[in-house]
Formats: C-alpha cells, sequence, structure tokens
C-alpha cells in the first residue's frame, strides 16, 4: 500500500508523527477539506499526466484547475491525465492519495503558483484518507519537485 510507502519516507525525514490518517475519506478537494476542517484552495491535490517523457505530477491548489494552453505552453503536449490504472502502475499511487512523495522513479513532480499564496498546505500521503501539513519551503524540500510552474486558472481570477 503507498501510504507505507509515504510513511516510512516521512519517518525517514523525522515527519512520521505529522502524517494525519482519518476515518473519513479525502479523496478529493472537498472531503479533504472537511476532515482537515479548512479551506479547500488549501489542499494541495497532486494531478497526474503523461508527459513527454513519462508521468509527469503537478502540485496545484485545491480551487486551481489546469489551463490547457498553459499546461501545452510549459510542457510542449496536452494535458492529458493518466487513467486510475495508470496513476497507480506509474506513479505508485492510487488516484484519490495521488501524492509528490515515494513516487515510483523517473516520475516528474512540478509545483503550481496557487500553491505560493498559502503558509502551509495538505498534500496527500498516498491514500483516499491521509494528508500532512507542510510549509510551502517543506512542500518544496520533500516533494522534490523540478520546479515551480505557472499552467493553472482560475484561482487568481477576480472576485
Amino acid at each position: 500500500m503507498s501510504i507505507e510507502r509515504v510513511k516510512a519516507y516521512f519517518a525517514s525525514v523525522g515527519l512520521a508523527d505529522r502524517v494525519r490518517e482519518f476515518d473519513v475519506s479525502s479523496a478529493t478537494v472537498e472531503l479533504a477539506a472537511l476532515a482537515l476542517g479548512c479551506e479547500g484552495k488549501r489542499i494541495a491535490k497532486t494531478l497526474s499526466f503523461m508527459g513527454p517523457t513519462g508521468p509527469l505530477l503537478v502540485v496545484a491548489a485545491g480551487d486551481a484547475r489546469i489551463d490547457n494552453a498553459k499546461f501545452k505552453a510549459q510542457f510542449g503536449l496536452k494535458a492529458k491525465m493518466l487513467t486510475p490504472e495508470q496513476a497507480v502502475e506509474l506513479v505508485g499511487h492510487a488516484v484519490g492519495g495521488v501524492c509528490p512523495f515515494a513516487v515510483n522513479e523517473g516520475v516528474e513532480v512540478w509545483l503550481d503558483e496557487s500553491l505560493k499564496r498559502f503558509e502551509t498546505v495538505f498534500p496527500a500521503c498516498g491514500s483516499s484518507n491521509s494528508a500532512i501539513e507542510l510549509t510551502i519551503p517543506e512542500l518544496e524540500k520533500y516533494a522534490a519537485p523540478k520546479g515551480w510552474v505557472d499552467v493553472c486558472k482560475g484561482w487568481n481570477d477576480p472576485a
């Protein structure tokens, strides 16, 4: 089970006690926000795509949506999400628990600009009922991204 991989990873860096598991599902932004008692935009959702050289993950704020034009400009191809079966096989985590930690070798991780407006965010931890609260510098450290991208829309629209 991939949560065990993620827990082992966080144990190796001294953060095992911060991984939270819930008695309820946290598989969607809305469910995770309910389980955590926070705003949905602070959920750091991890979206899985097929990239030009293999699977890639984009970690974005809960209120952000992929902007197809920005995605194509950044990665050189149309945004095509992995199927649930591909996510398990290629990334190592099932949909609902996909996270940027303890992923399979060769998976690229990118952080979206939509996250930078928060002090802390809540990414999943490899299962549909888990999360961890991390500061943005901690997310950068433990997700080991290739970098920051601006591939989302909807989060910074004027009210």
